[in-house]
């Protein structure tokens, strides 16, 4: 049987780097990576993962591209025909997006709309638009969006991916493009940008400083959390055992949509004590009033993973042996998060 060919775009991110180990060790497809490295993303992380692993070096192409602008005919040659395409790349910090709104959407938005006509061109099996939970806006208590709640975005980080999916969606209904759109939780994971709060948390603690929680007494925000390996593997399950549905012409129906999450939920304090007690530190923190240090700033996301699991996905690795795993990795190897 013909191997597959799996065009990865973001490969270098936090995100990305996860997915390039997980579908290697997974599948025996071809991966293009796709990064700029204009934004968060680090060269060092896949020179990295080659390094450990050489074996991979074959069935890796790096393509370096700002999607903010088509393929070249030269690189279209390079990649040569694609299967699967996973759409990772965006901004993704919610304080830049705050900070300078116009750059941030406009990255995001030009960024998905040349992948889709990419993807108009090559007709893959499946487009994987990678998307956030934070498009459907606040949750209640103990309230979990479904797939196809009402969009509420807080903040233009958020308003950025519901942008992504809005278009793509239109790619979908208009030139029937293979779409998925997943939706997931907090990521976290070994190598994670600095500026994410597990690792400003981590950090903090090692520096035996206090650590800023948004919040006030009795009133936390709350988060689920997820490794990007899990996350990863949830991609891999859909790819490997459902089939996009396509648009029917007439037909008032939707893409195929899916909610990636874990079963955990921690407040931002609870997350910062297990983070002090996996380090075997004090926890030295106060609580801040988040709407004066970030506006558009959402108290908690929360998605139901339903769907996903009366599918026969269930996450390989619970949250906190996870979150254990990356605190000992990074305290191991300080250089990634310094």
């Amino acid at each position: 049987m013909e191997s597959k060919k799996l065009l990865l775009t973001g490969v270098s991110g936090s995100i990305g780097i996860h997915f390039l180990a997980h579908f290697m060790r997974n599948t025996d497809w071809d991966i293009v990576g796709v990064a700029s490295f204009r934004h968060k993303g680090n060269a060092d992380k896949i020179t990295d993962h080659l390094n450990a692993h050489p074996e991979d070096v074959p069935r890796f192409t790096l393509i370096t591209h700002d999607l903010i602008g088509p393929f070249s005919e030269t690189q279209k040659k390079r990649i040569g025909k694609v299967d699967y395409i996973i759409n990772l790349a965006s901004a993704s910090d919610v304080e830049d997006s705050i900070h300078n709104p116009t750059y941030f959407i406009r990255n995001n938005i030009e960024s998905t709309l040349n992948m889709l006509e990419y993807a108009r061109e090559v007709k893959p099996e499946a487009f994987i638009q990678f998307s956030t939970d934070e498009v459907y806006g606040p949750c209640e208590k103990g309230e979990r969006f479904e797939e196809w709640s009402p969009i509420l975005p807080s903040n233009p980080y958020a308003a950025s991916k519901a942008s992504q999916e809005a278009i793509a969606i239109s790619y979908w209904r208009t030139y029937n493009l293979p779409l998925i759109i997943t939706n997931t939780v907090n990521n976290w994971g070994e190598k994670q940008q600095p500026k994410k709060f597990p690792v400003i948390i981590q950090k903090k603690i090692a520096r035996d400083e206090v650590v800023p929680i948004h919040g006030s007494e009795g009133k936390i925000g709350t988060r689920y959390y997820i490794h990007s390996r899990n996350v990863a593997d949830a991609v891999l399950f859909i790819l490997k055992n459902t089939e996009p549905y396509l648009h029917r012409s007439n037909a008032v129906d939707r893409p195929d949509r899916y909610n990636i999450t874990s079963d955990t939920c921690w407040d931002n304090l609870e997350l910062a004590k297990k983070i002090a007690y996996f380090m075997g530190k004090e926890l030295k923190f106060e609580l801040v009033d988040h709407h004066s240090t970030r506006p558009g700033h959402d108290m908690a996301y929360s998605l139901s993973g339903e769907k996903l699991k009366k599918l026969g996905w269930k996450q390989p690795v619970s949250t906190e042996e996870s979150l254990k795993s990356v605190i000992d990795w990074q305290t191991e190897h300080p250089e990634w998060i310094s």
